[in-house]
């Protein structure tokens, strides 16, 4: 546990791209394989199911500091975090005095003390805390209340992670990460197998690893001929692989949550794909030759039931734009031309809910200018530009693959709610929540955490301090005087919020200085936006 902090503080007090891969690298060559193996989960985004309730936590964290509940709630307020205040009062508290126990390893403090607590009852939970934090120093407290919340967050990419463990293991970055997809879980068994020279037996549901494009910020002029690029509409849903291996089929989805259960409508589409398959592309709702809107396909997904009348108003389909696999083989380093017409000689007439994601014709960049502009009407997000010559790589590298996004939605908002941030922004005040107008009242529509510079930041944290009306927890009610231009992807309805819609991705696009609460938009105007399912 203690090597793990130390790690996390490495990676937390640099932004070197360079050092954070050292310090990782490091980590894997010293730390003991299953201690590795659940650092680089971690590492990687994943988390912990909440173990403990939060509310818990705090009244612990009172009665262990020895502090009055108003002075808790107050250090709170100013550290912005509950497993910072935690951590730094149990630490006070101590009076200088070292840990009183000793300290576990990593995957012993998860596996044997941590991840029985689920369950346990509430009395024998506290004790365990208690216990824990008598025998932690003040970082690996916080790193301990995180972990029981599902809350910790490490400062550091899960490219960057797998990009450290491929120096460690001498391997190349790409085995790495796909070694890593599907249902790889940590152990020192996993671990090792993770970084041996050769590769066991593998899981035959394992996806590969997605390519993800970047966002096009230039001039598509820039990118030169457009003849050396395959245009294709970039469609609005859940991306997603197709795995057709072992006698089993298994659908992935970017996230690397196995969704096969949540589409039996796509049962059709899998028992026509030959045994060793993997196609990418997207899940959509598709009905009438069309995208529905992604709101439809929302109605779908976190339901543990699928009625009749669900899989009838969200048909899905799998539009598919690549394939990774055929008999078997691994076409990733064959250049999209090669791999599209074996692709083109596979899709078609296989299924009504199986498509090839059509390849776009224009002769210039203008006329490719002017086919983008009717990406709304047709209910997709834009265009996507591949490299024809381009093999199918992964992560995020720059070059090959863009997505030549719509502008997007934009409304002026009133700030009305603001909360701290997570990590190193945990003592700012950068979770916001905007209203727009509506009968006289400002209504909330939309949270956002990003889009501000560090300047802006700070000097609106020190507004936000100084003009809060009322406190609810961590968050603050404001005076309802700042204006900012929010940016927003999509919008639907949405019986979940009062306002009554929801909107897609919003960002802070500018503090608008310049305007009046009075100037903000109104919720009409937002509902106007709305797209109406064809």
């Amino acid at each position: 546990m203690r090597r793990f902090a130390a790690l996390y503080d490495a990676l937390d007090s640099t932004n070197s791209t360079n050092a954070k891969v050292a310090a990782m690298q490091a980590y894997f060559a010293e730390a003991p394989p299953a201690d590795a193996g659940w650092a680089l989960f971690f590492l990687t985004g994943g988390r912990l199911k909440r173990l403990i309730a939060p509310r818990l936590l705090a009244t612990w964290g009172c009665e262990r500091a020895r502090v009055p509940g108003w002075l808790f709630d107050e250090s709170i307020g100013l550290a912005g975090d509950l497993a910072e205040t935690i951590a730094l009062l149990v630490d006070t508290e101590r009076n200088g005095q070292s840990p009183s126990g000793e300290t576990p390893p990593l995957s012993r403090l998860i596996e044997d003390r941590l991840l029985p607590l689920r369950d346990a009852p509430e009395e024998q939970k506290r004790r365990a805390v208690l216990e824990l934090w008598d025998a932690l120093d003040r970082r690996e407290i916080f790193l301990l209340d995180k972990l029981l919340t599902g809350e910790l967050r490490v400062g550091v990419s899960g490219t960057l992670a797998i990009r450290a463990l491929a120096q460690h293991a001498g391997l190349p970055p790409a085995v790495v990460a796909h070694r890593l997809m599907g249902s790889w879980q940590p152990s020192a068994a996993a671990f090792a197998a993770l970084i041996a020279p050769e590769a066991a037996e593998t899981d035959a549901s394992r996806p590969y690893p997605f390519f993800l494009a970047s966002q096009l910020e230039e001039e598509p002029e820039t990118l030169g001929d457009p003849a050396e690029w395959l245009v294709e509409w970039k469609w609005d849903g859940i991306r997603a692989q197709i795995v057709r291996r072992a006698g089993g089929v298994f659908l992935w989805s970017r996230g690397e949550e196995l969704i096969t259960d949540r589409f039996p409508d796509l049962s059709g589409v899998w028992a026509t794909l030959p045994e060793g398959t993997v196609l990418d592309g997207e899940v959509l709702a598709f009905s009438g030759g069309a995208p529905m809107p992604f709101s439809v396909l929302q109605r779908r997904i976190g339901r543990q039931k699928l009625s009749p009348k669900i899989l009838a108003d969200a048909p899905a389909a799998f539009m598919a734009y690549d394939v990774l696999e055929l008999g078997g083989a691994d076409l990733r380093g064959q250049p999209l031309r090669e791999r599209r017409e074996k692709l083109a000689g596979l899709v078609p007439g296989r299924s009504e809910r199986l498509s090839l994601s059509p390849a776009l014709q224009g002769g210039s960049w203008a006329e490719l200018r002017e086919l983008r502009k009717q990406a709304r009407e047709r209910g997709v997000e834009g265009l996507m530009l591949k490299r024809w010559s381009s093999p199918y790589r992964h992560g995020r590298p720059r070059g090959d693959w863009w997505k030549w996004k719509i502008e997007p939605y934009a409304i002026d908002a009133v700030l009305v709610y603001a909360q701290p941030g997570h990590g190193r922004r945990a003592t700012l005040m950068t979770d916001l929540t905007f209203a727009v107008w509506d009968a006289g009242e400002l209504v909330p529509v939309a949270k956002a955490y990003s889009g501000l510079t560090d300047e802006e930041i700070d000097r609106l944290d020190r507004w936000i301090r100084q003009h809060t009306i009322e406190r609810f927890g961590p968050v603050r009610s404001v005076e309802p005087v700042h204006v900012f231009e929010l940016h927003f992807e999509g919008i639907a309805e949405s019986t979940r919020h009062r306002s009554g819609v929801a909107v897609r991705f919003p960002r802070i696009a500018r503090w608008r200085t310049d305007k009046t609460p009075q100037d903000a938009d109104t919720l009409q105007t937002l509902r106007s936006l709305i797209r109406v399912p064809r």
